[in-house]
């Protein structure tokens, strides 16, 4: 253990003399076992392990160390305890909409009509997907399409590229034209609880990503 302790310093000193001083002043805030899973413990693809990162426990150990400095600035004087759960995707996700359904329905449909004509190999794609659900167009994608030649433990290996994201597309572009004022302001719009009943317009919308990158 004594051995690893330095070692794991080090690699985290090195990471912070790579990024930048907004990057390295984030990575420095973050407790050390969550940073450590954001730069050195990956899944054999090389992936970040999101669903190991204990959020809960990330938020309220950063809450405790700020009300701990607040304590000593004189601007707080209860006491912080943290009950965790962990629900996994569940704590992650909001309850499905519409559009989830439907998207979820054609993408089985379209993967048991892949299987119905022998079309194995292939994953099950819906196109159009901005449009109304009655005008979506179903098919499927050979998976070896998908993938890319990438050196694996020193050998080539076919796997599927990341998706990361694109700092070229609209959806970021939008994000980068209004985030100095979203930093600041109370800019965000809350429809309240999911609809499933209504206008279209207002139940049976797609996200404003998907808009965003299909230029609608």
């Amino acid at each position: 253990m004594g051995d690893e302790e330095p070692q794991a310093d080090e690699q985290r000193e090195w990471v912070m003399k790579n990024l930048s001083k907004e990057n390295a002043d984030i990575y420095a805030s973050l407790p050390e076992g969550v940073a450590r899973q954001l730069t050195m413990e990956r899944d054999p693809h090389g992936n970040v392990q999101v669903s190991l990162i204990e959020t809960e426990k990330l938020l309220s150990e950063m809450v405790s160390k700020k009300l701990a400095q607040w304590k000593k600035e004189g601007k707080y004087a209860g006491k912080f305890a943290a009950q965790h759960h962990f629900f996994g995707y569940e704590g992650r996700c909001a309850a499905p909409s519409n559009y989830d359904a439907d998207y979820c329905y054609a993408l089985g449909t379209s993967a048991a009509q892949l299987v119905a004509n022998g079309k194995t190999g292939y994953m099950a794609i819906v196109k159009n997907t901005t449009a109304p659900a009655e005008e979506w167009v179903a098919g499927g994608v050979p998976i070896t399409m998908m993938m890319n030649m990438e050196r694996r433990h020193g050998e080539m290996k076919p796997v599927i590229k990341k998706a990361l994201v694109k700092l070229d597309g609209a959806p970021f572009k939008t994000f980068a034209a209004h985030r100095d004022e979203w930093a600041k302001d109370t800019c965000f719009v809350y429809p309240g609880p999911i609809q499933y009943f209504g206008p279209t317009e207002v139940c049976d919308q797609c996200t404003a990503t998907l808009k965003l990158e299909q230029g609608k």
